[in-house]
């Protein structure tokens, strides 16, 4: 029987080494799901976003704000019965957290009953966060939900 000495040792602690970080890239490769950014457009926007703070900060101004109401068929937006919606648009945005392939954008004008539907279908259960802007009088308006979807 050979005799074991301190170069054995070495041979058998980089072996070891070099075994686990292998393994660490084989077996765990999802660690690069979730590297996505929010938008395509990030960086134009974080320039842009002293709009955005003042669009929430006029939305978070009102006396009622739109509201969100989920149920099993689907997700409505209700603005306020009295909202005039005569030059009102629109835009929602559905960010899926871990993967933008799920989000849902849309731009409309409101209907008679001053909502908005997203229908179930088009949902994955999951964690998203609403963003709703809507334009009315030449005014930004922003507001922001956090919606977990069964």
């Amino acid at each position: 029987m050979k005799n074991f000495s301190w170069g054995h040792g070495v041979i058998v602690a980089l072996s070891a080494f070099i075994i686990f970080i292998l393994s660490m890239i084989f077996l765990f490769p999802n660690g690069q799901k979730n590297s996505e950014m929010v938008t395509d457009d990030y960086y134009e926007e974080e320039l842009q976003y002293q709009s955005v703070i003042d669009a929430k900060n006029r939305a978070d101004a009102l006396e009622e704000r739109p509201q969100y109401i989920q149920d099993k068929t689907g997700i409505k937006i209700a603005f306020p019965k009295e909202y005039n919606n005569s030059n009102t648009v629109v835009k929602f945005v559905l960010n899926r957290t871990e993967d933008q392939n799920l989000d849902i954008k849309k731009t409309e004008i409101l209907n008679r009953e001053n909502t908005i539907f997203i229908p179930g279908a088009v949902l994955k259960p999951g964690n998203y966060t609403l963003r709703l802007t809507w334009t009315k009088d030449k005014l930004d308006y922003r507001l922001d939900y956090d919606v977990i979807w069964k």
